[in-house]
Parts: structure tokens; C-alpha cells; sequence
């Protein structure tokens, strides 16, 4: 018997439960050619679940969104003192809040774009938004992923509309980009190959994200090697500015002047095959089941040298 065990950890109680349970699967799937593997699928978010052993186990955690991503489930294995895969408490809390990560980006001089916060049930007027943003926005959560709560608006009317959704937590507007939108994996502090998102809609939110056919996925994306070098060099300091570790997403705009406005950096991307950290990480020449080992690579080094 090995000296350890990878403890996957999937669901959660977040509205990205269904998205985590497909990743878990899948790396669940990958790891267990190389390792021991116990799969925990999590129901509460007030303690590890029971059977995590500390003395044992190495977590891989696929838990996207609230309790998963925000620092919550990363405090409470610090705390008991568990070895994990991935960014710690404290980067997954900045991260998870896309007004501080877009704070952290602006001062390493990452570019980002303009945008407007607020409390839902405190709405700024129409006339507000529009002054300082234009009429065509993007509207979402401050700390959700996968798109979820996500709206576009381009007339004053559509904006009106979508901000009376808007009735709890923080909200964000930006100016929407108009462009191409690309994605980008790091692993192990370096930036894997650039990924386009191209929606059928026009629009990457969650239909077009989640339904088969809806978006092409260009890997690597068409783009000069000076502009996807450029990318990468800036999803490298964008992913150190905010102390993250082992690995993450970068989502990034590219506007018709060939400018870019870095969105948000996920923590704990999609993995399932398909997804597209593996996208980034196949144009390295990583296929998916190569990925997954490297990407708990760092946590099982942290253990063995406890």
C-alpha cells in the first residue's frame, strides 16, 4: 500500500454543484491510474467530511464556486492541518472576490477594464451606468463562477431590466468588450497555451458554456505569437500578483485594437475533459490524464515533506 491517498473532493451545495461533480469524476477517473484514490462527494460546508484523514490523504478538491473556491474549504483544511492541491485560503479569497482580484491585477499593471460596484438591493440609476460605462454592459456577481447570474445589456431599457435581478450580494458592471475572448491555463507558475472562446450567441454565459455545440474552442487561438506571448507574460504576473499556486485559469479580452482586459482568474476551473484548462494544457502537449498527475504534483511534495 502506498504512503498516501488523493482525496477528491466534488459537488458541494453551490449552484456549480452539477459542474463539480462532472470535474470530480473525471480527474477521480485520471488519478486513479497513478494513485490510490477515495472520492468524497461534499454536503455540508462546515466540516471536512468524516473518513479524511490528514496522516493519509492529499487532496485534490474540484469544488467550484461558494465554500470550494472562496477560501472556506481550503481554511478548514489548513486548519487540520491537510495537504491540498491548488491556491491557499488566502489567494482563493482574493480571487473568488472579482472586484479585489481586479484591484490586485490594476496595481501590478495588468490591464482591466472600468466598472461599477454595488450592493444588490441598492441599485445605481440607469443614467449612472450609462455615464461612466456606456450603455453596453456586462452585469455579474461579484464572487460566482461557471457565468452563473451573468447578464449582458446594450440598450438603457435591457440595463434597467437586468439590475432589478440584482436584489442580493455585490454586483459588478463593466463596458462590455467587444472582441475575442481567450482563456489561458498556468501550471506550476507558467503560462500553457492560449485557448479562443468563440460563442455561437455572441455571448459566453451559461447556456452557451454548458450546452454542446453552442461554442468553438480554438486551441491553440488564432493569434500572432507576439500577442499570445503577450498574454501569457501577463496571465504570469496576473497569477503571482494574486499569490496563487500550482495552477489556475486566466480569462482575458482582446478588443479590436488588439488591447486586453483580464477578467478574473479561476481557481478551481472546470475539469473535465473537455474543459478548458485540459484545452490549454493539450496545446503543450499535456493530454488529460498527464495533466491531473502534474496538477497534484506540487500538493504530494508538501506532504512527503511535512
Amino acid at each position: 500500500m502506498k504512503d498516501f491517498r488523493i482525496a477528491v473532493l466534488l459537488g458541494g451545495t453551490s449552484d456549480e454543484r452539477e459542474v463539480s461533480l462532472g470535474s470530480g469524476k473525471a480527474a477521480a477517473a485520471a488519478l486513479s491510474k497513478f494513485f490510490d484514490v477515495d472520492v468524497f462527494d461534499i454536503q455540508s460546508t462546515e466540516h471536512l467530511p468524516e473518513g479524511l484523514d490528514p496522516s493519509r490523504h492529499v487532496v485534490f478538491s474540484t469544488l467550484h464556486g461558494s465554500f470550494g473556491e472562496d477560501g472556506t474549504a481550503q481554511k478548514l483544511m489548513d486548519d487540520a492541518g491537510v495537504f491540498y492541491a491548488g491556491c491557499d485560503e488566502a489567494s482563493s479569497r482574493l480571487t473568488f472576490d472579482k472586484v479585489a482580484t481586479k484591484r490586485m491585477l490594476s496595481e501590478a499593471e495588468v490591464p482591466v477594464t472600468d466598472d461599477l460596484v454595488f450592493e444588490g438591493g441598492k441599485l445605481p440609476s440607469v443614467d449612472a451606468v450609462v455615464s461612466r460605462l456606456g450603455s453596453s454592459v456586462v452585469i455579474k456577481p461579484v464572487d460566482q463562477g461557471s457565468s452563473v447570474g451573468l447578464m449582458f445589456a446594450s440598450t438603457e431599457e435591457q440595463i434597467e431590466a437586468s439590475l432589478k435581478n440584482c436584489l442580493k450580494g455585490r454586483w459588478l458592471i463593466e463596458p462590455r468588450v467587444v472582441g475575442r475572448e481567450v482563456t489561458v491555463g498556468i501550471l506550476h507558475n507558467k503560462a500553457m497555451g492560449v485557448v479562443e472562446i468563440r460563442p455561437k450567441s455572441g455571448q459566453f454565459d451559461f447556456t452557451s458554456k454548458y450546452t454542446k455545440g453552442l461554442t468553438e474552442y480554438i486551441a491553440p487561438a488564432e493569434l500572432s505569437d507576439e500577442l499570445s506571448e503577450r498574454i501569457r507574460n501577463l496571465a504570469t504576473i496576473a497569477f503571482e500578483a494574486c499569490n496563487c499556486r500550482d495552477f489556475a485559469r486566466i480569462d482575458c479580452m482582446i478588443d479590436a485594437d488588439e488591447n486586453l482586459f483580464f477578467l478574473e482568474i479561476n481557481t478551481l476551473p472546470g475539469l473535465k475533459e473537455t474543459s478548458l484548462l485540459p484545452m490549454s494544457a493539450s496545446v503543450c502537449g499535456y493530454n488529460f490524464d498527464e495533466l491531473v498527475q502534474k496538477l497534484v504534483e506540487p500538493a504530494i511534495l508538501r506532504y512527503k515533506s511535512r
